[in-house]
């Protein structure tokens, strides 16, 4: 690797650590906030077929319940965030969107009635379903170990897409994980078939 390709590596490695940080920041921010007005910002939520909690679709991701739920979420954020941007750090942006938005609008669809759904776990299962489903799209190697590796390291996410726990949003992970798979397929680069 040249001097040119490592300096171009190092400014991307420090992109993509400034852009989880920043993200993670917020989340940290917003729940300081949260608490100090005694969970004022929860409202922001996904509420299921009501029309105003169509904007938590948006919100959502960044709003939690506690700092105990926060700090859950932000290990997995971070590691399987990172994996997303490994490739290519744009991936970041558009598995999150997907993810927001099909597990964002699945929940409100789906979610029981008078219900908040609020934390960063829709998105992290769509980065779960990203990464598992990649290697299946794109048929490289690396994809494939990468896929592999994510499956024996955070597999057993997967139950999480199943009813079981109450106040747990299986619908935000079942639809984000759903999310991260679409968006798997159209950001795939599969390698070029021979003719």
């Amino acid at each position: 690797m040249s001097g040119n390709e490592m300096k171009s590596l190092a400014r991307e490695v420090k992109a993509q650590i400034l852009i989880l940080a920043g993200f993670v920041t917020l989340m940290w921010v917003l729940e300081a906030i949260d608490q100090i007005f005694g969970g004022a910002l929860d409202i922001y939520g996904i509420l299921p077929r009501n029309p105003v909690g169509l904007r938590g679709i948006l919100f959502a991701p960044f709003l939690h319940g506690n700092f105990a739920h926060l700090m859950a979420n932000t290990i997995p954020f971070v590691i399987l965030g990172w994996l997303v941007m490994w490739w290519r750090t744009v991936d970041f942006f558009v598995v999150s969107a997907i993810a927001m938005l099909v597990g964002g609008f699945g929940t409100w669809l789906i979610a029981p009635a008078n219900t908040v759904h609020i934390g960063a776990s829709g998105v992290i299962f769509g980065y779960l379903g990203y990464l598992l489903f990649r290697g299946y799209f794109e048929r490289r190697t690396i994809s494939i170990l990468m896929s592999l590796a994510v499956g024996v390291f955070y597999g057993s996410l997967i139950w999480g897409v199943l009813p079981g726990q109450i106040g747990i949003s299986w619908q935000g992970h079942l639809f984000g994980f759903v999310g991260g798979a679409i968006a798997a397929r159209l950001l795939a680069q599969p390698r070029a078939v021979r003719i």
